[in-house]
């Protein structure tokens, strides 16, 4: 919420995960920015990973995204990330909108 209601709607997704970043280091939460996962295929892994925007305390997928709507795209991609990193929660923060849209999905 301190990011949105700073800045607004209508930056890039990259000033947004910055100023989170700087948000997450101020108020002590553990996290890591763009953290790969690999994905398998019948115990291989490929070549081919997962990037997260971040995640906090090892445990909760965040991503960013600065769109007019979100879809049901974007809520299956957060269910297959969430797959391969063995994660339980993630959040889809969407800065596009006058209003912060955010959405929960347990896995």
């Amino acid at each position: 919420m301190e990011v949105h209601n700073y800045f607004g709607h209508g930056f890039a997704e990259e000033i947004y995960k910055e100023a989170l970043a700087i948000e997450f280091r101020t108020s002590n939460i553990l996290y890591q920015r763009h953290k790969p996962f690999e994905v398998k295929y019948k115990e291989q892994i490929l070549q081919q990973n997962f990037i997260a925007d971040f995640v906090a305390f090892d445990k909760i997928i965040l991503e960013v995204k600065c769109i007019t709507n979100l879809t049901d795209d974007h809520f299956s991609e957060m269910i297959n990330f969430l797959k391969v990193s063995n994660c339980r929660l993630g959040l889809i923060i969407n800065f596009a909108r006058t209003k912060l849209e955010t959405k929960r999905i347990i896995y």
